[in-house]
C-alpha cells in the first residue's frame, strides 16, 4: 500500500487478450464477509447482486465467508463455470489475484478493492476520500465540544485510510484545533465492540462519531443514541435506529457500480482495472449522502451547514477540490 491516496481513477492497461463471455452464459456469484441482513455493507452488496439478477444474470452467493476460506470459495465458483465472481470486500483482492491466474476465463471483481491484477482481476470502489472529508466537515461544524471521534476496523486498508484520514482533514479544515480520536476494533461485524468503543469516545467528550464498519456500524449508532450525540450511518435504514442522532448516511451505490462492472466485463473491458467512482465521475457518483429517501440530512442540521456541504460537493464534482490522504492521517488515537 502506498502512503498517499489520490481521489482519481487508476486504470491498468494491458495489451493482452481478456476473458470473453459466451453469448448464452451469464452467471455471477458473490461472496460476502457477513450477513445480507446486516442493514449495512453486506446488505448493499446483495442489493447489487439483485440488480444483476434483474438484468438477466443467473446469480448465486455465499454469506459469512471467512478470510481462511476466501481462496477455496472463489475457486469453487470458478470451477463451476461462473463468468463473473465478485468478492464484496477489499480483503478478497489477494485471494482473487491468486485464483485469477488459474481461471483466465473468469472475471473476478473485488468490491472496495485497491487495484487490478493480470487480465481478469479488477477492483471497483467509491471515492472514500471525498465522502470522508465531507463527513469530517459536518462533524466539525456540528461539534460543541471541539472533540469528535471515529470507530473503524481493518486499519491500513487503503479505502479505510482514505475515509478515516479524510475525515480528520475535513474536520481540521473547519477547526484546526479540533481533537479527532480514532479507535480501531478487530472485527467489522462486531456491533458490541463498536458500541463500547463509541461510548468510550463519547465519555472522552466526542459529540460526533463517524465510522466505516459493516454490521458493527449499528454499535456506533446505538452509542450515539444513548449519549444523545450525532453520528453517521451507512444505510438509510440506520436513520431509523436513532432518528435524532444520525446526521446522515454514506449510502454506497453498489448496485450501480456492480452493474457497470458487469457490463464492462461482458464487453471485455474490465479485467486488470481499478475503477473509482466519485462526485466527479460520469455515470455514477459511487455513493451519496442520504438521511432518508427524501432528505440528505437530518432536519436538525442547520440550513447554513447544509448549504456549506452542498457547496463542498460541487467543488468535488467540478474537480476544483482534490484531497490527498496520507497513511498517518488515519492513525489510531487522537
Amino acid at each position: 500500500m502506498g502512503t498517499t491516496f489520490r481521489s482519481i481513477s487508476v486504470t491498468f492497461l494491458l495489451l493482452v487478450s481478456i476473458p470473453a463471455f459466451a453469448a448464452d452464459t451469464r452467471k455471477v456469484a458473490m461472496l460476502l464477509p457477513g450477513s445480507i441482513n446486516d442493514q449495512s455493507w453486506n446488505a448493499v452488496g446483495y442489493k447489487g447482486l439483485m440488480k444483476l439478477k434483474a438484468d438477466g444474470w443467473d446469480t448465486a452467493y455465499s454469506e459469512n465467508v471467512q478470510s481462511a476460506d476466501e481462496v477455496e470459495a472463489l475457486r469453487d465458483y470458478a470451477k463451476r463455470g461462473y463468468d463473473l465472481v465478485i468478492g464484496h470486500t477489499g480483503r478478497f483482492l489477494s485471494a482473487a489475484t491468486r485464483v485469477g491466474r488459474d481461471f483466465p476465463q473468469t472475471t473476478f471483481v473485488v468490491g472496495s478493492g485497491s487495484g487490478g491484477a493480470g487480465r481478469n482481476v479488477a477492483s471497483v470502489d467509491f471515492d472514500n476520500t471525498q465522502f470522508g472529508y465531507i463527513i469530517g466537515v459536518l462533524a466539525a461544524k456540528m461539534s460543541k465540544t471541539g472533540k469528535i471521534g471515529s470507530v473503524d476496523a481493518l486499519e491500513g486498508l487503503p479505502n479505510v485510510v482514505a475515509q478515516v484520514g479524510a475525515y480528520r482533514l475535513g474536520a481540521r479544515s473547519v477547526n484546526p484545533k479540533i481533537q479527532v480520536k480514532v479507535i480501531y476494533i478487530k472485527d467489522m461485524e462486531d456491533a458490541a465492540a463498536a458500541r463500547e468503543a463509541a461510548l468510550a469516545l463519547a465519555d472522552w467528550g466526542a459529540d460526533f462519531i463517524s465510522g466505516k464498519l459493516n454490521a458493527a456500524q449499528v454499535g456506533i449508532i446505538q452509542a450515539a443514541r444513548d449519549r444523545k450525540i450525532f453520528c453517521n450511518g451507512r444505510s438509510t435504514d440506520h436513520s431509523g435506529i436513532a432518528p435524532n442522532n444520525v446526521a446522515t448516511n454514506i449510502v454506497e451505490k453498489w448496485d450501480e457500480m456492480y452493474d457497470a462492472a458487469a457490463v464492462d466485463a461482458k464487453a471485455g473491458k474490465l479485467g486488470g482495472r481499478y475503477v473509482l467512482y466519485g462526485l466527479d465521475t460520469p455515470g455514477s457518483t459511487g455513493a451519496s449522502l442520504r438521511y432518508s429517501p427524501k432528505s440528505k440530512f437530518n432536519p436538525a442540521i442547520p440550513a447554513a451547514i447544509v448549504a456549506d456541504l452542498d457547496a463542498l460537493e460541487k467543488q468535488f464534482a467540478t474537480g476544483k477540490l482534490k484531497i490527498k490522504v496520507a497513511k498517518e492521517d488515519a492513525h489510531g488515537g487522537a
